[in-house]
């Protein structure tokens, strides 16, 4: 009876290195207020280096281009090399770009030292959940997820006002200057508490290609994102370029284990319901304002402050719901949250010009309320369902899930939006769509839940297709947990 617990909790018992899921916790803060502040500094940077307001937004896209474009390649290359050394070079490799951006005297060096910050935030992104899952218990992940979310989402409420201050007392540059002692107290942290699990290699042969076709897609559908109006669908063309690199992507060796690890049945709920959530608050974010201050007439600080009402609440339920996942089951508390992420978004669907400020918020509080239940719940049950030599690869899946949703969002907002002519019927809309698309993604996360499938925390559910059999049991020769951070190897 003991041991059939013990394999239901997972066979790997890792002493709970909190330190480690504080710093995770430190770098999601610090990834999701890059993102956020960068927003806020653009007028100035176009000011002080004379750039056109269209090459601005590449300051934006510069950075978020290698997050969904490199991150698989990343993720597989970092499964096979040491995570300390990895977190050490990601993290010197960030710091080195934020100087180079905040140095930077052109808008073209800008773009660049952006570009490369992403490179390496692509491989820090990647990291954060293979080292949360390799330094907990499997009955304390949820909690350890809870945590590191709550503090990602506080680094997206506190941006613009960081960010606000920054820019008008020391001036842009320290937006970037600030990364610097953050990725330093990681390096050290890495040092001290993360144990060798083997060493830094350089990517294989035949990367280079990989990376050219994946970027040129990504480039290609986010470029026809940023154009897309509801009366002019001509970039849909753009983004159908991206087909026959994806599917020339598809015949390399390289993605193999990546399609492997997408066709388990425990990987597939997760990732399309982080995708759809994803997408849904994509759109929230970018269509809200709109309807605030366009259609209501909302100030500008009112509708601020009614747009914190969606991450406060989201921050505010993260670390309960991992404990409810710790207890219940993730997938159960992340279907919890997905269900009540659509109620917010049915909601807000009856949208009218009558509502004020006040209408808006509370409906934005109880989706934020459903993303703050389910972020947490949803990672664990993605990590705890790959196999332990592609937790690296499924963490940057979970990354391609959530900036591919966050990109595609705003796109829908304006194509819907756009349809109506720009009225209040349109702002319904797309918040209808959004409803419609967090359905969708969360009918393979329910499927687990059917009765006879696995529900305890820690186990991925379903069985494995045959085919993927010779790729799991070779990439199953590294264990979950490695060194000192598991008491227990394979």
């Amino acid at each position: 009876m003991i041991q059939a617990r013990h394999d239901m909790l997972g066979r790997h018992s890792p002493a709970n290195h909190w330190w480690v899921v504080g710093g995770m916790g430190l770098a999601v803060f610090m990834a999701s207020l890059d993102m956020s502040i960068v927003n806020v500094a653009l007028p100035a940077v176009r000011d002080t280096l004379g750039a056109p307001t269209a090459t601005t937004q590449w300051v934006v896209l510069g950075y978020l281009l290698p997050l969904v474009a490199l991150a698989l390649p990343t993720g597989r290359w970092l499964d096979d090399v040491d995570r300390r050394g990895a977190l050490v070079c990601a993290c010197a490799g960030f710091a080195a770009s934020s100087l180079a951006a905040g140095l930077a005297p052109t808008i073209g060096w800008l773009i660049a030292a952006r570009v490369v910050q992403g490179l390496f935030g692509t491989a820090l992104m990647a990291l954060i959940p293979v080292l949360i899952t390799t330094s907990v218990d499997a009955r304390v992940r949820g909690r350890a997820m809870g945590l590191v979310d709550t503090l990602g989402m506080l680094g997206l409420i506190s941006g613009p006002a960081i960010g606000g201050l920054l820019v008008d007392s020391a001036g842009w540059p320290w937006i970037f200057y600030m990364n610097v002692p953050a990725c330093g107290a990681l390096i050290v942290l890495a040092v001290v508490q993360v144990p060798r699990s083997g060493r830094i290699r350089p990517p294989e042969r035949g990367a280079a290609v990989e990376a050219a076709f994946l970027t040129g897609a990504a480039a290609a559908i986010m470029i026809a994102l940023t154009l897309a109006t509801g009366r002019e669908p001509r970039w849909l063309a753009l983004g159908l370029a991206a087909v026959p690199l994806l599917l020339a992507w598809r015949r390399l060796p390289a993605s193999v284990p990546v399609r492997t690890l997408l066709v388990l049945p425990g990987m597939r709920g997760p990732l399309a319901a982080l995708a759809a959530t994803a997408v849904a608050t994509g759109l929230l974010f970018y269509i809200v304002p709109f309807y605030l201050m366009t259609l209501l007439r909302t100030p500008a600080p009112v509708a601020g402050l009614t747009m914190l009402t969606f991450p406060l609440a989201a921050a505010a339920l993260g670390p309960p719901a991992g404990l409810l996942a710790d207890r219940y089951g993730y997938r159960r508390i992340a279907l919890l949250g997905v269900i009540t992420l659509a109620g917010g978004l049915l909601m807000l669907m009856p949208a009218s010009q009558s509502w004020n400020a006040a209408d808006v918020a509370w409906r934005l509080a109880v989706a934020g309320a459903g993303i703050g239940l389910f972020n947490a719940p949803n990672m664990s049950a993605a990590m705890s369902a790959s196999p332990g030599g592609l937790l690296a690869t499924a963490g940057a899946a979970t990354s391609v899930a959530r900036q591919g949703g966050f990109a595609f969002g705003p796109a829908m907002a304006t194509l819907v939006w756009g349809l109506s002519g720009y009225g209040v019927g349109g702002i319904r809309g797309a918040f209808a769509a959004a409803s419609v698309v967090v359905a969708v993604g969360a009918v393979p996360l329910a499927r687990g839940l059917w009765p006879g499938r696995r529900l305890w925390p820690g186990r991925p559910s379903g069985p494995v297709p045959p085919a993927a059999g010779d790729v799991l049991r070779r990439h199953n020769d590294r264990p979950a947990t490695d060194g000192p951070l598991g008491s227990e190897r394979r």
